[in-house]
């Protein structure tokens, strides 16, 4: 977006907001009771749900027209106010004779299905510039450029090899205590397969007992696996696996670094993480 935006009065606002609802009807049968539309944008980033109230009363989802979200998007432009932004999330309800409510939210960070990159927010600003007392703390973060992630380099020791902590803690009952945000579905997988991939090193036969819920005895895997500069428990997987429990912090930004991609483990790595499993470090 090279010039400013152009702001739009009130009235070209409504009459924006009364042709997007002409063109929800062309595409609908008759006899709908209502039609709710839910815009969310930021940057180029731009989502939108649209659900239609049929004659018998239920709401089904139908896809939005283009032409809608051409004119949300100019509309969403057009209220631009200097130095404070537009907003980022509207919901527009429309009844056969008139609309019925619009509400727009400029502060408040849309639920989105997709979450955007950190560039979607970083053009956000710079599209429609706000000062900054007009920037809220979510926003301000999510345009922050995302930090520089490193690997942690082979170990050179048993002792250097890392070790991650499989939750953070135990309450008064004994049970584990998680403070951690859980992964998004696709880079779970990822994150699993990483985890599964590496090469064991000592394993069990027999199976431990699932820590948060005990009544599923050997179920956890007794086993150690490493990629050369970490050292972790079967049990970092089975708690992703069967409970959303994310690896330690620190492993999951080592993961992160290499691109979920597994590093040779040769067998002088395995070596030194079978050493630091049995306290035998000598050579």
């Amino acid at each position: 977006m090279s010039q400013p935006p152009v702001p739009l009065n009130a009235d070209q606002q409504r009459q924006l907001v009364g042709q997007a609802g002409q063109a929800l009807v062309v595409a609908l049968p008759p006899g709908w009771r209502q039609i709710r539309v839910e815009y969310r944008a930021v940057g180029r980033h731009v989502e939108a749900d649209v659900v239609v109230t049929g004659p018998d009363g239920t709401p089904r989802p139908v896809p939005p027209p283009p032409e809608v979200l051409r004119l949300l998007g100019v509309l969403r432009t057009g209220m631009y106010q200097p130095g404070r932004g537009t907003w980022l999330g509207a919901v527009l309800v429309f009844g056969p004779a008139n609309v019925l409510s619009a509400d727009y939210q400029p502060d408040v960070e849309p639920r989105w299905r997709r979450p955007p990159p950190p560039i979607g927010f970083q053009d956000e600003l710079r599209f429609f510039p706000r000062a900054e007392q007009f920037v809220p703390p979510w926003l301000r973060q999510r345009a922050a450029p995302a930090p520089v992630l490193t690997a942690t380099p082979p170990a050179e020791a048993a002792e250097d090899l890392r070790t991650p902590r499989v939750y953070d803690g135990l309450d008064e009952s004994g049970r584990p205590v998680v403070n951690r945000e859980p992964l998004q579905a696709a880079e779970k997988e990822r994150v699993l397969e990483y985890l599964d991939g590496a090469p064991v090193v000592l394993a069990s036969r027999t199976y431990d007992t699932d820590a948060f819920d005990p009544e599923r005895t050997d179920v956890v895997p007794l086993n150690f696996r490493t990629d050369g500069s970490w050292l972790w428990p079967g049990a970092v997987a089975y708690y992703l696996r069967e409970h959303e429990v994310a690896p330690d912090p620190e492993l999951l930004t080592h993961i992160r670094a290499l691109r979920f991609t597994m590093p040779e483990v040769d067998e002088p790595a395995r070596e030194l993480a079978l050493a630091a499993i049995t306290g035998d470090t000598a050579s």
